[in-house]
């Protein structure tokens, strides 16, 4: 239990300079967009969409990898039990 409450604690602590993060960017494409410049929303807009797959993109090709692995370890595992038995 102590390790769940450490990274509970954790992960709200990495969270809120995130909030302030997002409100700061709000404003910077506000008065921008206001000003008629939309250029710097659009490069700004394009970095969010980049973080938000990047993750993901990282996660499916470890399973990809994870999984062709798999996939010849069983077909290894098979080829053994056909020669030996």
């Amino acid at each position: 239990m102590k390790k769940g409450g450490m990274l509970l604690m954790l992960m709200m602590a990495g969270v809120l300079p995130a909030w302030a993060q997002c409100a700061m960017c709000r404003t910077t494409l506000e008065n921008n967009v206001s000003n008629g410049d939309i250029g710097i929303a659009a490069g700004i807009n394009t970095g969010i969409l980049y973080l938000f797959f990047a993750p993901y993109l990282a996660i499916g090709v470890i399973a990809f990898f994870w999984y062709r692995t798999s996939k010849r370890n069983a077909q290894a595992q098979l080829a053994k039990r056909t020669l030996a038995g």
